[in-house]
């Protein structure tokens, strides 16, 4: 185990046993990752901020559950990302309408040219990315931005592992599909099946 994955145990034992200010360090660490995942799959920001809430106060609820060999980022994120997927699924979010748009682009481009094509860029992919179903969409977050395993998708969303393949497999084909125009050649390539790590 590394230092800083020593120093993580060390912290969710002190929580474990009580200290609510080793939990609140832990929070500081995983905010952002945790509303990141969050806002991926519901796209509204005062909805993300609901649900990064009800995420750390349900890990807090759980914490005797987790096993400390274990990282607790994944843990934390398959958390957000099943109340994501159920707030998007609930009759509270159909009657809330269309989501109010779009996250910005990051700040500190290079030069105003450069910074309003990584904007357009990052507007393109987040809306073929929005435009994917929930199921599609929680399942490609967890996969190309958390990183997460087939299993570890499978596990925190009770799919199988099949279905974490074939909802991945669609999403991405339709990814290429919308993005098609802004891949040019690329995307007319084949591609290699890749096997998972």
């Amino acid at each position: 185990m590394s230092a800083n994955g020593q120093d993580e145990a060390d912290l969710l034992a002190r929580a474990m046993r009580g200290d609510l200010l080793a939990f609140e360090e832990m929070v500081r660490r995983y905010q952002r990752r945790v509303y990141s995942v969050a806002l991926r799959i519901v796209r509204r920001h005062d909805v993300a901020d609901d649900v990064t809430q009800d995420t750390f106060l349900r890990a807090h609820q759980a914490l005797s559950t987790f096993d400390l060999t274990r990282p607790f980022g994944p843990w934390v994120c398959r958390i957000a990302a099943n109340l994501a997927v159920n707030h998007v699924r609930s009759p509270v979010a159909r009657e809330e309408g269309l989501p109010e748009g779009h996250a910005e682009a990051a700040a500190g481009a290079s030069s105003p040219l450069r910074g309003v094509l990584d904007r357009e860029a990052t507007e393109k992919l987040q809306a073929a990315i929005d435009a994917l179903s929930t199921e599609q969409r929680a399942v490609f977050v967890l996969r190309a931005v958390e990183g997460l395993s087939y299993k570890e998708i499978a596990e925190a969303l009770d799919i199988s592992t099949g279905t974490v393949m074939s909802r991945l497999f669609r999403a991405r084909e339709r990814l290429v599909e919308s993005l098609r125009p802004y891949l040019g050649a690329a995307a007319s390539l084949p591609r290699k099946a890749s096997a998972e790590p």
